[in-house]
């Protein structure tokens, strides 16, 4: 591992361990408080080698990031004293991986969208779908997914250059902020799935090209990105407001996709008879009937 990798990987360890010590109190992690007025808000680095059952000293080596060496065991006993969640804790065991010296690098993405997947994208014709990669790189859409996402290809954004990605078009078109309806709650998100691919793949070039960019091209990025949260990116409801159809409130799901390491199928599900499908049906009827719609680099 090169040095500057080395050097990034602590610092990643370090701000992450200590963001999450940070935001744990002793009466969240059941312990006494004695005495007048504590110098840190959260957990002292003691407190959690006490909850972790390990010495000062070995968790305060932890802290600076150096996580090589350490044991399954280990990692259980730090995300159980600091009380990580799935996401967390996983992203605690990508950045082990990653320290450990025959830590092997995860498969990389794939680049292109195979045919029986652009098929797949195409027999969807009633719900809005498309294959994205984990740096937000929209792929291939149906004719649904283009027409209801028809603000982010549209953006001055992309017309010199591609994929579309709505990461960038979030965080550095003005337009994200009337097309996402609850934009804050997008952008902690998006930045925290950022967070956690970093974690899996650190040695991914274009995801750290991608960062970089954002980091210095938007403090509302920078701000997120420096409380290194992580999180998956799995289901949920999406808020748009699209500029034909109005409000839309989307349950969707999204989809690894494992003969494509990487790449995940996003579509959105309205619930029958709602004002959604109804919304839907009319951008269906406007978009007209076609083929899957790739991206402009493809």
């Amino acid at each position: 591992m090169a040095d500057s990798t080395r050097k990034d990987l602590a610092a990643e360890v370090r701000e992450f361990l200590s963001t999450r010590r940070a935001r744990l109190t002793p009466q969240q992690a059941g312990l006494p408080v004695y005495g007048g007025k504590r110098r840190v808000a959260g957990l002292r680095r003691e407190e959690v080698a006490l909850l972790a059952g390990m010495s000062v000293d070995y968790y305060v080596r932890l802290e600076r990031g150096n996580l090589s060496g350490a044991s399954d065991s280990v990692l259980e006993a730090l995300a159980h004293a600091l009380q990580l969640d799935e996401a967390e804790r996983t992203h605690l065991y990508d950045l082990a991986r990653v320290a450990a010296p025959s830590g092997r690098r995860p498969s990389a993405t794939a680049s292109r969208v195979r045919p029986t997947i652009l098929r797949l994208l195409d027999s969807m014709a009633d719900v809005p779908a498309y294959v994205r990669n984990a740096r937000f790189d929209i792929l291939a859409a149906n004719t649904l997914g283009r027409a209801m996402y028809a603000p982010v290809y549209d953006s001055p954004l992309f017309a010199q250059r591609g994929p579309v990605n709505s990461a960038r078009f979030m965080f550095l078109d003005p337009a994200s902020r009337e097309f996402w309806a609850d934009w804050d709650k997008g952008a902690d998100d998006a930045v925290a799935f950022l967070r956690t691919e970093t974690g899996r793949a650190p040695h991914d070039r274009a995801l750290t090209d991608l960062v970089g960019e954002l980091t210095t091209r938007s403090d509302d990025f920078a701000h997120r990105w420096a409380r290194h949260d992580v999180k998956f990116h799995r289901s949920g409801v999406k808020n748009l407001h699209h500029p034909l159809v109005g409000d839309l409130a989307l349950p969707w799901e999204a989809m690894d996709l494992p003969s494509d390491p990487g790449l995940r199928l996003n579509f959105y599900t309205p619930e029958p008879d709602s004002r959604e499908q109804e919304a839907l049906g009319l951008l269906a009827s406007w978009a007209g009937t076609g083929t899957v719609v790739p991206s402009r680099n493809d």
